[in-house]
Formats: structure tokens, sequence, C-alpha cells
């Protein structure tokens, strides 16, 4: 059996065991969840939240480890920055449970209903999908997210966070197993990964048997490994390239706002705008005007031939440019003879994330709506607006690329099935 040194207590782990127990335990946490009240599932997370904030100086003083550790990990400073932890952050972490709680339980939900003409009854009823294996890197706020979006949805949650934020994120969970008994809740409902050995992520994901979805969020790296590796079906999305098409009838001023906040309002996340394409009649006058706006950003441009002739500093674009999610202050741009060419182009390189249009063409506005096969396909508004959040979902475990089972921000709906519930009154078939 594997062996290795646990990160916290530099006690020998045996991983074979440790997982086996962890999925072992979860399994049993996911057969009681679906008993539980939905109002003990909100009082726990209200009640969480206000532990959270509690706990503020423990917190704190676990995420100061994680943060001394960071320059090992060589994290860019962007980076370091989404791992710091402070009370304003904490609290924000907090409101997110809250947020979930006020949602409405999906679990029971009686989707449709119909009677046969021998008299049962048929019922198409939401139930949780059981146990969902949530790995991660970084961010620590996501280990709270993920924990309430998937005890609210009646799943049990094993949390395999990365090295980065191990301090952190065993801090938030602790506050958060703390209360789970006390609202008669399944105690092994939320889980941690107390070790970051590779091999653990290997060992979960054989376990069919046990667990029921894996859900990988972070680098594409991670997220490869995930889909290759797992035994189990797998929620999630590979590549945010997101494009921005601004159409021959588009207000320039509006489409300048679109785009500066689609590239520049958060670089380094799945839904920014990785290339921008315009239609050659107002190339012209829209892409000297963007460059300008973006000089404080700092913006390295990869244009096509047409592109470049419009901006006064660029890099020739390459096949591999269109491809490519910088998630940082790069961006490829194109110059398009007509919508039908932007959709072509979107269609051969996008990743199936996020592409918005920005147009005043009723007909060009719905022939991209139609034509573009992403999980969010935008009018007039930012690509950054595909988030669980900004859906009104209060919070999301990931945005799926997928088409099965679930497609963009994947909140409490997406982490349920149905099955269907048959009432008789002695019928047999004949």
């Amino acid at each position: 059996m594997a062996t290795v040194k646990a990160d916290t207590n530099a006690t020998a782990v045996d991983i074979d065991a440790l997982c086996d127990q962890m999925a072992r335990d979860a399994k049993s946490a996911s057969q009681q969840l679906p008993l539980a009240s939905t109002v003990a599932k909100n009082e726990f997370l209200m009640a969480a939240a206000d532990a959270l904030q509690q706990a503020e100086s423990r917190i704190v003083d676990a995420n100061a480890r994680d943060l001394e550790n960071a320059p090992m990990y060589g994290l860019s400073d962007a980076a370091i920055d989404r791992l710091r932890l402070d009370g304003k952050r904490i609290a924000a972490i907090a409101e997110g449970l809250r947020a979930i709680a006020r949602l409405p339980d999906p679990i029971g939900e009686t989707l449709e209903s119909f009677r046969r003409p021998n008299g049962l009854q048929i019922s198409k009823v939401r139930v949780p999908l059981g146990v969902v294996f949530f790995i991660y890197e970084s961010r620590p706020n996501v280990t709270a997210d993920a924990a309430a979006i998937c005890l609210k949805s009646g799943n049990a949650v094993i949390l395999r966070g990365g090295k980065e934020a191990i301090h952190s994120s065993q801090e938030i969970v602790k506050v958060m197993q703390s209360l789970l008994a006390k609202f008669d809740l399944p105690t092994h409902a939320i889980q941690l990964v107390p070790i970051t050995d590779r091999a653990v992520v290997g060992k979960l994901l054989a376990d069919n048997k046990c667990i029921d979805v894996a859900i990988p969020r972070g680098g594409k790296e991670l997220i490869e490994r995930v889909a290759t590796e797992a035994t189990m079906p797998v929620i999630k999305h590979f590549d945010g390239i997101c494009h921005v098409y601004v159409d021959t009838q588009a207000d320039l001023a509006m489409a300048l706002n679109i785009i500066e906040n689609s590239k520049c309002q958060r670089m380094g996340v799945c839904n920014a705008m990785e290339t921008l394409l315009v239609h050659e009649s107002i190339a012209a006058e829209l892409l000297p005007k963007l460059q300008s706006r973006l000089t404080p950003f700092k913006i390295t441009y990869h244009a096509d031939p047409s592109a470049a002739k419009l901006l006064q500093t660029s890099t020739p674009a390459t096949q591999s440019s269109w491809s490519t999610e910088y998630l940082g202050p790069e961006m490829s741009v194109g110059v398009v003879t007509s919508v039908e060419a932007a959709i072509a182009h979107i269609n051969r390189y996008g990743s199936g994330h996020t592409d918005t249009i920005v147009s005043n063409n009723y007909a060009n506005v719905e022939r991209f709506l139609n034509a573009i096969d992403s999980a969010a396909v935008v009018v007039n508004a930012s690509t950054r607006f595909n988030d669980g959040g900004e859906f009104g979902f209060g919070a999301e475990i990931g945005i799926s690329t997928d088409k099965f089972h679930a497609r963009g921000p994947c909140g409490l709906r997406e982490l349920t099935s149905y099955k269907y519930i048959v009432r008789g009154n002695g019928q047999i078939r004949g």
C-alpha cells in the first residue's frame, strides 16, 4: 500500500485506507442526506456563516501559513491575491453561505406528474446525485462554497483542495463540520482530504462504487487528468476561450464597455474574453479607440493582418493564437466580413464556454444565438456574466462546457438528478 507523510502532522498515512474510509463515510452520509429537512439544511448554513465570521482570527492565522508557503509553490502575484483571506473576504464567504440558504431547496421538487389510463400516478421528482468528489486548486473560498452547495442539494462531498490553501481549507471545513450534528445532519456530509499527495486523487477517481460524480475546477492539466482517470461521470470544462464579436450595426460606446469588462475586469478567470472579432465595416473606427482605452492594462494584441493595420502595436496572430486561453493581458483580434464568418470562427476555435455578440441587428443576433454552440451565448453584455452568482444561483461549483449532465454554471439544480415515483392501488401488468 502507498504511504505518504501528511502535510499537517508529519505522521505516515496509508492512502488506500484513508481514501476507502472517506469514500465509505461519504456514501453513508449521502444515503442519509435526502431525509434531511430543508429547515435543517438552511439553519446549518446560517449557523456556519456566523461561525466562520466568529472564527476569523483562526482562519486568518491558518491562511498566513499558506501565504508563507506560497513562494515555494511559485504562485504568481494574482494567485497569491486569490489565496489571501481577511475579515472582508471571510464576511463575503459567510454571505455566500447565507445566499445559498435563502435559495429554494431543489430536492423533492416534482418536475412533472401524470396519470396513466390504468390509474398509476407517475411523478418525476428531483433527487441528489449522491457523493461528489470535488477537486480544485488554491482559492480557499471555494472550499466553503462547494461544501454549502453540495449539502443544500442533498449531496455528500469529498473536497480535495490544492496544497497552496491546505491550512485555510482545513480551518474552514473544521468550523463547518463542527455544526453538522447539531442540526441532525450526517457528520461525514462534508469531508476534506487531509493530505495533498496526488495519489489520493487517483485512488478516489477509481472508486465508482461510492463516488457518483467527479468535478474538477482548475487548470487544464488538472481537468485532463481527472477526465482521463475518472471511472465515474465528470462535470468539467477544459478551456475558457471566450469571444466577443462586434457586428456591423453595433453601438460602439457599448461595444467598448463590453470589451473592456469582458477582458480586463478580471483577466485570470474562465469567462474572460480571449478573442475579439470585429466586422470589417466598423473595425477602422473601433480598434484604434479600443487600443487607446485599454492602454492602462498593457495588453498584447495578437492580430490578423487586417486588424494589425488598424492597431499601433501588435504581434502577428498564429494558428494557435485563436485557441489560446491567455488568462492575462493578451488577446487575439480578428477582422471578419460577416456574422457568418464570425460564427464559423467561433465554432471552430471556441471552447463552448461563453460567446457574446454586440449588435442592434435583430436578424444577425438571432442567427448568432441559434448557430453558436456554447454553454452561454450573450447579446449586448459582458462574457463575465456567465457565473452562478450573476445568474442568481447563489453560488456555483463550476462552469461546465459539457452537454451531459450539466451545462453552464452548476448550481443547486445541476447537482441533482431525478427518479420516477409510481403510485398505484394494486395494479398488475397483464
